[in-house]
């Protein structure tokens, strides 16, 4: 049998992040020493409120409504009302799913119009485009502009290609790769911008929580009427595994969810009924929450800072992350020293770097829709024990700052493979 995939698809391949972790991991097992900045996966327990409520209603095994448990949507509500702002969120007008991946490929399944998604951008919004039968078009940022779309930019992109009259824009704030986030300036100015050009923004807030300042602002603030908010509890609650994330939608692009959640009953059917319960009980408590989020955030504040600073320290270019756990250096400096020794891609670095100094981070490229000679690459730093840091961070209290050798104590592995890794791009610069 031949011809089976569509043509469209014919060099389709699996996730990257995902291809590569597993190849780390095998290394990993195989015994070899590797600092694995390649994987963006929470380093915290999961919220210890939701794992025993996980425990008390494993026993849930009916279908729940395809958009979700009601209740679970009602303390979404709450819990958005509390963090963002938002006073009028209707629990109808939300779509649970087993995570925020899954209803972001239907959304772009079920549009019709074209897509817009933005270099650098995270690894699977282009690929779920082109399975949506889309062929996005990519809006091109640089590292002088922070990694981020401005007005201009729109304009000169929507001047200069031939769009259909309906336009869906993936922003995703705070982001990935980069860990930079828009300002509240940004985004008003932006959202006059997409109203303009008729552009409905899916904004996938994914990381809004571990925002370090706690300061996050929605585009959907400024642009009501046309931003559907994407987010779950894989990051700011740690449970990726769980695979549980929603979509908010405003009532004027009720259409286009009344079309998602038909997509979702021929699909999944419903998220996990044990995993919706307990996300219920554990959004309801919204002091245990807090208190959660905060810890994590100023954590992570201190590791990504670190990394920011050494790699900077010796010439590598990068903004500073101010969410998340990514950063997205540019190793420019050392581009000419590794011509000379044949490296011309980044590809070719990463692959230096994972053979010479044990450093695993993703290479920039295609994957991110940046160019294959360009060297940036994705380096996620949360390969420590975040267990142990969040309990001592729980007894020193918020009431005091972490140490000054917090990182070098109680995140070894990210201390120690960014030390690799500067010694690394020194090595580079002295050939």
């Amino acid at each position: 049998m031949t011809d089976l995939v569509r043509t469209d698809l014919a060099e389709y391949a699996p996730a990257s992040n995902l291809l590569f972790n597993e190849h780390i991991r095998d290394l990993i097992q195989s015994g070899r020493k590797i600092y694995h900045f390649a994987f963006g996966q929470s380093p915290f327990p999961v919220v210890e409120s939701a794992v025993q409520a996980l425990k008390d209603h494993a026993g849930e095994n009916a279908y729940l409504p395809v958009a979700g448990l009601k209740q679970l949507r009602q303390a979404i509500c709450d819990f958005h009302q509390k963090y963002d702002g938002f006073d009028d969120l209707d629990p109808e007008e939300i779509v649970v799913g087993p995570g925020s991946k899954e209803l972001i490929y239907l959304v772009m399944h079920v549009f019709n119009g074209d897509v817009l998604v933005i270099s650098p951008s995270w690894t699977t919004y282009k690929p779920q485009a082109r399975l949506a039968h889309h062929e996005p078009f990519v809006i091109e940022t640089g590292l002088e502009d922070a990694w981020k779309i401005s007005p201009k930019i729109i304009d000169d992109f929507v001047n200069k290609n031939q769009l259909k009259k309906n336009r869906l824009l993936i922003l995703n704030n705070p982001d990935n790769p980069t860990g930079t986030c828009y300002t509240a300036t940004e985004l008003q100015e932006l959202s006059n911008t997409f109203r303009k050009h008729n552009i409905i923004v899916l904004s996938d807030e994914i990381y809004s929580r571990i925002r370090y300042d706690q300061k996050h602002v929605s585009l959907a603030k400024f642009y009501p009427e046309g931003t559907i908010i994407s987010t779950g509890l894989s990051k700011w609650a740690s449970a990726g595994g769980w695979r549980l994330g929603y979509h908010m939608y405003p009532k004027q692009l009720s259409d286009l969810r009344r079309a998602v959640r038909s997509a979702a009953s021929h699909t999944y059917t419903s998220a996990p009924s044990p995993v919706q319960y307990a996300a219920t009980e554990m959004f309801q408590n919204l002091d245990l929450c807090d208190s959660y989020i905060k810890h994590c955030s100023r954590i992570l504040d201190a590791v990504g800072s670190y990394c920011y600073w050494e790699l900077t320290s010796v010439g590598v270019k990068a903004v500073k992350p101010t969410a998340g756990y990514y950063i997205f250096p540019d190793f420019e400096v050392i581009k000419e020293n590794l011509k000379r020794r044949g490296i011309k891609t980044c590809e070719e670095m990463c692959k230096a770097m994972l053979d010479e100094c044990g450093v695993a981070v993703m290479a920039g490229g295609p994957a991110f829709l940046r160019p294959v000679d360009e060297l940036t690459t994705r380096l996620c730093y949360v390969p420590f024990d975040g267990g142990n840091a969040l309990s001592y961070s729980r007894s020193l209290g918020m009431d005091k700052d972490l140490p000054e050798n917090f990182v070098k104590d109680y995140c070894t592995p990210v201390y120690d493979g960014i030390q690799a890794l500067k010694k690394w791009v020194l090595d580079q610069k002295s050939h």
